[in-house]
């Protein structure tokens, strides 16, 4: 049936200067109450609330129609806007200083009980919120989530369009792409026995645009990966993809820079440009992490020069077969620091792979430790505190162990105690690139060298030729953009020639012919006249999630997977049927 009433103004943009004008809304009634005769309704919709009243004095009608109306029930309501009686007012709700009494009422749709309320929803376990997400998403900080989502994207279109970067569309199936996470398959049903890929990244594609003549291309990417997830990740996610031709990483640095200043303008943050920039090896270095955290201090000092010369076995012994002595300076914790608290970190340390975590107090009243201060002399103690920048009153925490072990444990760390002493500025943005990323690192499992974000990145022009002899050692044109200790995202200068682009693949294992096999279109196109160029990616759910200040990226996804890639709300993914996979050409594993 028709609705007799049509809506003809949002209920969250009512005010003041209203009163006196007729109006007719809608929404969803978020609480009723009855008081002494009046009954006083909270009508929603996703622009806010208003509230209605009913006097059975002066509309009976209307006063009965009220009184049937349970939570989440939809209706509209015709009738003039007042302004509240003095006392009444609501000053924590917009539309807090007026109401509106009525004249007509209609009832939309009813409302079955509900598995939860939406007041409560908070409290309410994530897998539930999940199954009704409809419901979950009628909540106001849900709505803004959407909304702000909305609004950064938008914000990040206008910006590129007026650097003249255009939107372009890349395929959905195309071919599995070897060298990264798993690959969401998809059979062809005209090819049997074949498939197609859903997209990692449109990174082959945009690289081919670059050769083709598109200068400056920018994508709101829908991009999958069958892999383990966590908070931040999601088997389906979006970034912002863009690439460049005839460019360098300054410009791609400066636009990415605008990018994220009209992003986070969105939510109310100014940003200062441009952002501090870092070296790979020197985040390492003073920071244990390729992401560092800069709302906060805690830097690691090196102090294998002093485990070099010191008596203290455990330290000698482990610098002198290559490794470092790092340690973590606590101002003023001399006095405070519990037993049970430097145990508590001892322990963590344990758990991040260190053999164990030393520390040592430099109290008013003499130096206590974990055991080690007998090792060291007084010109040792005092070396320690200078190359640690410790003073009286401080604690210094040591790790002695290989390189990589020592920045992941006391890079970890860095970050507990930042939490547990409260020294996180949680009013600042810190926003850093972190340049000249190895090109390689060894990968274990596969017993051979990986590329550290793609085997498309250029290297260092001064390390070319380390690609035939030592490639562990060649640094890439690479850089990450990193947001108070997360990173946004990613890219690189890539390789346009075919020669370098053939070193690379040979770097990480692939044969002249298995390259050729897998890779043959592009080597072709960086034939082809390939001009230099390069972009970056942004991952678009991750920077909402922070600016929402969400825990989660589900948090601002309209329809998120769970943690094993399902969707509680439609039961996906889901079996099919023996027709539809003899119709693909596909024959489940137990039915031979």
């Amino acid at each position: 049936m028709k609705p007799v009433l049509n809506r003809k103004q949002p209920c969250g943009e009512l005010s003041i200067k209203d009163v006196g004008r007729s109006v007719c809304i809608a929404g969803w009634v978020e609480a009723r109450r009855d008081l002494g005769g009046l009954i006083f309704i909270e009508l929603r919709d996703a622009s806010g609330k208003v509230q209605l009243v009913a006097d059975p004095q002066v509309n009976k009608d209307v006063h009965d129609k009220l009184s049937t109306l349970r939570s989440e029930y939809v209706i509209a309501a015709a009738g003039s806007i007042t302004s509240r009686p003095e006392g009444s007012q609501n000053p924590e709700m917009p539309t807090g200083a007026v109401e509106i009494y009525p004249q007509a009422v209609e009832l939309l749709n009813t409302c079955r009980p509900l598995p939860f309320q939406l007041q409560e929803a908070h409290q309410v376990d994530e897998a539930l919120r999940l199954k009704y997400r409809y419901l979950d998403l009628r909540r106001p900080e849900m709505l803004s989530n959407l909304k702000l989502r909305h609004e950064v994207t938008q914000s990040i279109r206008n910006y590129l369009d007026k650097q003249g970067f255009i939107e372009v569309e890349t395929p959905m199936l195309t071919r599995a792409t070897p060298e990264g996470a798993r690959d969401f398959l998809v059979p062809s049903r005209l090819n049997p026995g074949h498939w197609y890929a859903l997209p990692q990244s449109p990174q082959l594609f945009k690289q081919t645009l670059m050769i083709s003549g598109v200068e400056k291309y920018y994508q709101v990417a829908r991009c999958f990966r069958d892999e383990d997830l966590r908070a931040d990740r999601q088997p389906e996610f979006t970034q912002i993809d863009l690439e460049m031709a005839f460019t360098c990483e300054e410009e791609v640095m400066t636009i990415t820079e605008g990018i994220l200043q009209s992003a986070f303008a969105s939510a109310g943050i100014d940003l200062h440009l441009p952002f501090k920039r870092l070296s790979y090896n020197e985040c390492m270095q003073r920071f244990g992490s390729d992401k560092p955290d800069l709302r906060f201090g805690f830097e690691l000092k090196d102090l294998t020069t002093l485990g070099r010369t010191c008596q203290f076995n455990a330290f000698r012994q482990t610098v002198d077969c290559g490794g470092q002595l790092k340690a973590i300076c606590l101002p003023g914790l001399a006095n405070s620091a519990s037993r049970k608290q430097l145990d508590s970190w001892q322990t963590f340390a344990r758990s991040c792979g260190a053999k164990g975590l030393a520390w040592i107090s430099f109290g008013s009243d003499g130096v206590r430790s974990s055991g080690i201060s007998q090792h060291f002399t007084a010109s040792d103690l005092e070396t320690m505190r200078s190359l640690a920048d410790c003073r009286i009153g401080d604690v210094i925490l040591l790790v002695a162990d290989k390189p990589a072990i020592v920045a992941n444990v006391l890079g970890r760390l860095r970050i507990k105690l930042a939490e547990e002493l409260n020294a996180i500025d949680k009013t600042a943005h810190e926003l850093l690139w972190v340049t000249e990323f190895p090109m390689f690192e060894f990968d274990d499992v596969e017993n051979r060298l990986a590329a550290v974000h793609h085997p498309f990145t250029s290297p260092h022009p001064d390390d070319v030729e380390l690609l035939n002899t030592t490639p562990l050692a060649a640094r890439a044109r690479a850089y990450d953009i990193v947001y108070n200790g997360v990173e946004i995202g990613g890219g690189s200068i890539r390789i346009h020639s075919q020669e370098v682009q053939e070193k690379a693949f040979a770097a990480i294992g692939l044969s002249h012919q298995e390259a050729h096999d897998k890779f043959g279109f592009l080597l072709e196109a960086l034939e082809s006249g390939a001009p230099p160029h390069g972009g970056l990616a942004l991952g678009l759910d991750r920077i909402v999630m922070l600016l929402a200040g969400c825990k989660s990226i589900r948090d601002v996804i309209a329809f998120p997977k769970t943690q094993s890639g399902a969707c509680l709300m439609t039961g996906a993914p889901s079996s099919a049927s023996r027709e539809q996979l003899a119709e693909l050409n596909v024959m489940m594993a137990d039915s031979r």
